[in-house]
């Protein structure tokens, strides 16, 4: 079956490339029939292959191949209208299995303007845009903005090697990143625009980190679905895969990662510079890429599969075992009817679909525990007593906020205290906002205190000549009918008019049932707009 279009692309058969700002030729016949490559699709979509060398682009966003492109005349929501309707063909090319097509979908957004200055805009304005790679180059004004636009081609292009940095673990190790270069990081973002609606398509459906749309908070919800109720299954598999990003397989990534196979693999390949010297990486996925935990996520998609294979819940077996899998990139847990039944069954096909992967479980975190004995997870302790199941902030997470809040104390024993009052407030919402979907009112009251004590400290210490009234009278106040509040007067920046800043409690957060989103949502599928639109609403938050 065929269609013939003559009406410049305004039918429901109109072109891919009449939408991004190409007009196609005349006459088209679009076909049904599936296509082996890139260059056979857009034969047979457009009447001939696009050359590498032209530049696609629509009109009022930007100019054509060999104007000049002004940064700051981009049409930034027509970009994102032309990026996001190349992303939902995507994502129903990807549920058909149509994988010529969806091939051919990513390299229309990958050379497309609209995906490219999306790609230099998220790079130069995220919290990394003032942090550079081994060329030590950023991209802080327009100009250099239209030039990187420019820049980002497919062909000639070889990435740089990472620069090579530590940061501190909680356990006390360093954990190395590698820093890519502006231009790689934008490449990153490109492709990523592309690659995120597959993975979307394809990822297990109880998987939340680093997900559009999906939170700490909805991994721990499912927690409390699965094991809240009467007849829940009673031993937890904890399971941490070790060196997750280091270690991943190049070749099963390579072979099973749908997007450009030639530049995934020369990412993977860059190497790395530490101390002067160039070393290379034969396996994993830098941490620091743009795109590394979408990839990482992606080859650690398909266990959940394989335990609902392996366990289907219409049997007597499946429903007995009691197994499900709730997984926060490469943190999970799976659940278990017996300690038995985790061990001799679960773990060993776990342990065998990570080897194909070329990873490993960490024998140090990895363990099978019963729900009265409680298990940590995201920062979260999980724990039965009895019948009731009882979510609280873990001790190892309530005894690393209040050290980082005494080393912030510590740290400013000379400085104003309105400053000292923003620097702990910035810390204090972030953590309560955090649990706030848990039973944690009594732990946030505890803490509270703790923070009083770790104050009245810092101010004795400024004026130890001076008796407790008089510190009391200067550092703390009565604000409404609060007593003791830790606050200042302070000029305003921008009014030049003076205000009180006023310590955070965190106990006045209030405590707010998550509502989880569902496992199948996928954000680049037009058919969920109106479910996150509501949900949107309901949280208060802005889509």
């Amino acid at each position: 079956m065929s269609m013939r279009v003559r009406d410049g692309g305004q039918s429901e058969g109109r072109p891919v490339m009449g939408r991004i700002g190409v007009e196609p030729k005349s006459d088209i016949i679009l076909r049904e029939s599936g296509q082996t490559s890139v260059g056979s699709f857009l034969k047979r979509e457009f009447g001939e292959p696009l050359q590498e060398g032209k530049q696609m682009v629509t009109p009022g966003v930007g100019a054509l191949s060999g104007e000049r492109w002004e940064w700051s005349g981009i049409d930034w929501s027509h970009c994102q209208r032309i990026v996001k309707r190349l992303q939902a063909r995507i994502v129903k090319a990807t549920q058909e299995s149509r994988w010529g097509r969806v091939k051919a979908l990513q390299w229309l957004l990958t050379h497309s303007f609209a995906g490219k200055a999306l790609a230099v805009k998220r790079v130069t304005e995220n919290k990394g845009k003032y942090t550079s790679g081994v060329d030590k180059v950023i991209w802080s004004t327009p100009a250099s903005k239209s030039q990187a636009l420019r820049s980002l081609k497919r062909h000639g292009y070889q990435p740089l090697p990472l620069r090579r940095v530590y940061i501190p673990k909680s356990n006390g190790k360093m954990r190395p990143l590698g820093i890519p270069a502006m231009i790689d990081r934008a490449q990153q973002a490109l492709h990523l625009q592309a690659l995120e609606p597959v993975a979307e398509t394809l990822a297990d459906p109880h998987s939340y980190g680093f997900r559009p749309k999906r939170c700490t908070a909805d991994a721990i919800e499912q927690c409390f679905k699965l094991l809240s109720r009467q007849h829940a299954p009673q031993y937890i598999f904890e399971g941490d895969i070790k060196s997750c990003f280091d270690q991943i397989s190049h070749e099963w990534m390579c072979a099973n990662i749908p997007t450009d196979t030639a530049t995934l693999r020369k990412w993977l390949r860059a190497g790395y510079i530490e101390n002067g010297d160039l070393f290379p990486t034969d396996a994993g996925t830098p941490q620091g890429g743009i795109i590394s935990p979408t990839a990482a996520n992606m080859t650690l998609d398909g266990l959940q599969e394989l335990l609902k294979t392996a366990f289907p819940k219409n049997t007597r077996h499946g429903q007995k075992a009691k197994v499900n899998l709730v997984r926060y990139c490469d943190d999970f847990v799976i659940t278990g009817s017996s300690k038995e039944l985790l061990e001799n069954e679960v773990k060993p096909m776990v342990e065998a679909f990570l080897a194909e992967r070329g990873l490993t479980l960490s024998t140090e975190k990895t363990k099978i525990t019963h729900i009265q004995e409680g298990f940590d997870f995201l920062g979260q302790n999980i724990r039965k007593h009895g019948e009731k199941l009882f979510i609280k902030p873990s001790r190892k997470n309530v005894s690393a906020f209040l050290d980082k809040v005494r080393e912030i104390v510590k740290g400013n024993k000379q400085a104003k205290q309105a400053n000292l009052i923003q620097q702990l407030n910035a810390v204090i919402r972030g953590w309560a906002d955090y649990h706030r979907h848990v039973v944690a009112k009594a732990i946030f009251h505890r803490i509270d205190c703790e923070i009083w004590k770790a104050l009245w400290q810092w101010a004795k210490r400024r004026h130890p000549s001076k008796n407790k009234q008089w510190i009391k009278r200067r550092y703390f106040h009565c604000r409404g009918t609060r007593h003791w509040v830790f606050s200042a007067i302070t000029t305003d920046s921008s009014t030049r008019q003076e205000r009180w800043v006023t310590l955070l409690y965190v106990s006045d957060t209030p405590i707010q049932r998550h509502c989880k989103i569902r496992a199948t949502v996928n954000p680049f599928d037009p058919n969920w707009d109106f479910y996150l639109e509501q949900r949107a609403k309901r949280s208060g938050r802005r889509t």
